[in-house]
């Protein structure tokens, strides 16, 4: 019996049925043209800061629909559904852009940054996000995708990170096999180098990429390429990032906090403002307190879930996401948690790294081959082999629920391995081309168009309009009431936001926190 048979016959079958997901979906708001929508944030969907399910992501304009926590992906997906119908119904003239690459940008400085109101809290997020388009630009951050957050009862923080470390590993496969964006719009890259080939009027691609958004022009950062942050256990990983978020970084420190008109440029000169700006395709997670910082939350309560973050919409599907695909990842994550996961090191970490770029940008090259290791090895072999190796994860599953749906993910995904013309990606490719004469910006405005139609078509009840209207106009009313509240200057609050006082193990009340940045 292999060890991770024997690691399955241990868990409890409650434990297996009390594993929990739950999905964030960014998408921009487009006008009927394909371009930005550069409206505000609809009325009609309550407070951008308040509201449980709808709010916006980086731009006024990218929203993020975020649905509860539920036992099966079947639910999860019911209610990011619902969220959808009510969103949509809310947009008027606009739609939702169906895929991770941005539709046709304005300027760079005239992508409008989110708002959330006069507290300081809503102040905090949008400088938070002014202090983003100094150092990376407003169009990387436009880029949209869905973060899979995932949980186990039972798992600690060292399993949690042994979790991380196999993800880490393992994710080319999950870019490949999901990956979604292998062309942009041409307006992505104006004025920015890149290794992209031009093919229908507007666009730009790479003829084998699989997923742009997380290659090299998607969340890159030089300034964060020199952390190598290790998941080798909870206390290194939160010493890594507390360097950074308190190490001034001079680059940063050019910018100043405040610019001579008295506006704020950032929240902090050091290297990351606030946790959540330390890119990475999958994030140890814990709920916050009240006031609390969330690497702080970490170190005193342990990691409660994690947050895969690498999944690109797929523009076929009026969610962005597959039942399939959701089932998948569960048996992808439960193996990552119980196979044997060695300790990394610097090198892996750079290796891994350059796995995904490779995989980003070539992953349907055939012969393609990647690191392992001192030695390479076909990306097609080594994903055959993880795929034999889920078949015990996928068994135990499908026992736990009576069903064969996690085998049939995999097997689906084998055959996505054997044909790569399957692939998203490819499918991506290939419909723009026979329909929309290789036009990413057609093709997406088309399927964003067919999508927002369906959305609309689907029964949606008055109860359910009612339930939504409801939570929108408390949201409104919480927002008015955390306005109400506040008493401290804006600048008092910036510096106890950011003290490392506030990153360590000692509880310090302050004014609340930035709750989902």
């Amino acid at each position: 019996m292999s060890r991770l048979q024997d690691a399955l016959n241990q868990i409890a079958t409650e434990r297996l049925r009390g594993i929990r997901r739950g999905i964030e979906k960014e998408s921009l708001r487009a006008a009927a043209t394909g371009a930005l929508a550069l409206t505000p944030h609809p009325a009609a969907l309550g407070s951008a800061l308040t509201h449980p399910n709808i709010t916006t992501d980086y731009s006024e304009s990218q929203l993020e629909l975020i649905t509860g926590v539920h036992a099966t992906p079947e639910t999860c997906l019911e209610e990011l559904l619902r969220i959808h119908q009510y969103t949509v119904r809310a947009l008027g003239d606009e739609m939702l852009w169906v895929s991770s690459m941005p539709c046709n940008l304005p300027a760079d400085e005239t992508i409008p940054i989110g708002r959330y109101g006069s507290s300081n809290v809503g102040r905090a997020k949008s400088v938070y996000r002014m202090g983003l388009a100094h150092r990376y630009g407003r169009r990387m951050q436009t880029i949209s995708g869905i973060h899979y957050n995932w949980s186990m009862p039972g798992v600690g923080s060292d399993q949690y990170f042994a979790l991380i470390r196999n993800f880490r590993r393992h994710a080319f496969l999950l870019l490949y096999l999901f990956g979604a964006s292998p062309a942009v719009c041409s307006s992505f890259v104006a004025g920015r180098q890149h290794d992209l080939q031009p093919l229908g009027e507007g666009t730009m691609y790479m003829p084998y990429g699989t997923s742009l958004r997380m290659g090299r022009l998607g969340y890159q950062s030089d300034a964060q390429a020199s952390l190598a942050v290790s998941y080798n256990g909870l206390d290194g990983y939160a010493a890594s990032l507390q360097e950074a978020l308190t190490r001034p970084y001079p680059a940063y420190e050019a910018i100043g906090i405040v610019n001579p008109g008295g506006e704020y440029n950032q929240l902090a000169t050091s290297l990351l403002q606030i946790e959540n700006e330390f890119y990475g395709t999958i994030r140890p997670k814990r709920v916050i307190l009240p006031g609390e910082r969330p690497l702080h939350a970490l170190r005193d309560r342990g990691v409660e879930y994690v947050e895969v973050r690498l999944l690109d919409l797929d523009p076929f599907v009026p969610v962005g996401i597959k039942a399939t695909t959701l089932r998948f990842l569960d048996v992808f994550l439960l193996h990552c948690l119980l196979a044997d996961s060695p300790p990394d090191t610097p090198a892996e970490i750079a290796q891994i790294g350059r796995n995904q770029h490779r995989t980003a940008a070539f992953g349907r090259q055939p012969g393609l081959r990647l690191e392992r290791g001192r030695g390479d090895i076909a990306l097609a072999e080594w994903g055959a082999e993880l795929l034999d190796a889920f078949g015990p994860a996928a068994a135990a599953l499908d026992a736990v629920h009576g069903t064969s749906d996690h085998g049939d993910a995999v097997r689906a995904a084998r055959s996505m391995l054997d044909a790569p013309t399957m692939l998203p990606s490819a499918r991506v490719l290939e419909v723009m081309g026979r329909d929309h004469g290789n036009s990413f910006t057609a093709f997406t405005r088309a399927q964003s168009v067919q999508t927002h139609q369906k959305l609309l078509s689907l029964p949606f009840s008055t109860a359910q309009q009612a339930r939504f209207d409801a939570l929108s106009q408390q949201s409104m009313q919480e927002q008015r009431d955390i306005e109400a509240r506040d008493s401290m200057p804006f600048e008092t609050y910036r510096q106890q936001y950011v003290s490392p006082e506030r990153l360590g193990l000692t509880r310090t009340a302050v004014a609340p926190a930035l709750a989902a940045v």
